[in-house]
């Protein structure tokens, strides 16, 4: 038998209250990239293809801002700036990697879903 869920679970997650930015389309790619150590900016667009520099200034100023990621900025010529997940955003690893799983486990039925809609939308 299924538990019931406890409404108070989701009491966080109000509308108006977005506490968290990973469900938004770059912060878990970046959280990804600086798995491995700091990066710097340049070095982050390699792998993010498709972000433009100012989304990714605005994630990375907002990620710095809720406490995910640190910036650094080296007193050389020329600056250097490097960003790295904190322990807090490190905390973030885990629950994403159940949410890869749960889309490893469930993408053909995702896909057959969507599949579905156009077709119904077509006829």
């Amino acid at each position: 038998m299924r538990q019931p869920l406890d409404p108070d679970m989701f009491a966080a997650c109000a509308p108006g209250t977005p506490l968290i930015r990973v469900g938004d389309k770059w912060t878990s790619k970046i959280i990804a990239c600086l798995l491995d150590g700091p990066r710097r900016f340049s070095e982050l667009q390699v792998p993010l293809r498709g972000i433009t520099p100012k989304v990714l200034t605005e994630s990375l100023r907002a990620m710095e801002r809720d406490g995910l990621i640190s910036r650094t900025a080296y007193a050389e010529i020329p600056p250097r700036v490097e960003y790295g997940l904190t322990p807090f955003g490190r905390t973030l690893l885990g629950p994403m990697a159940v949410c890869c799983a749960w889309t490893r486990q469930h993408l053909p039925e995702l896909l057959a879903a969507r599949a579905a809609h156009v077709t119904a939308d077509r006829g």
